[in-house]
């Protein structure tokens, strides 16, 4: 026997509480002694999950691969709104040193946890 539940009240139902604000949130990016600004936007569900995506390669075999680069390449361009180098372009990255780099991929946040392992991931876990 099938049981029927009453449908929530549409009228507690606050929608605002699930968006994404448009707020912007300033970043201190530290290298060494050297520290500056940058304004973030968040990141929505749906364009996580595009770009997670958009990582994801997926073998004849039915293998699949993360491309992590990729994905703290296109987060940081996405996320990055106000920063002292002006637009975060492909061309600016590729530019930058490892120091740099490595400072701005702290402010990306991580793919969803969904199975998916980066090389950098699974060189990571084999290793312990």
């Amino acid at each position: 026997m099938a049981t029927v539940k009453s449908k929530p009240s549409v009228s507690n139902f606050d929608i605002k509480k699930y968006q994404v604000n448009d707020q912007l949130e300033t970043k201190i990016v530290e290298i060494g002694e050297d520290s500056f600004d940058v304004q973030i936007k968040p990141l929505s569900w749906f364009k996580r999950n595009q770009l997670v995506s958009k990582c994801m390669k997926i073998g004849l075999n039915g293998e699949s691969s993360f491309d992590g680069a990729l994905y703290v390449r296109e987060v940081l361009k996405e996320i990055v709104v106000s920063a002292p180098w002006g637009k975060t372009t492909d061309a600016f990255l590729i530019s930058i040193n490892t120091e740099l780099g490595e400072a701005l991929e702290k402010l990306v946040a991580e793919p969803l946890d969904n199975g998916i392992q980066s090389d950098e991931t699974k060189k990571e876990s084999n290793d312990i």
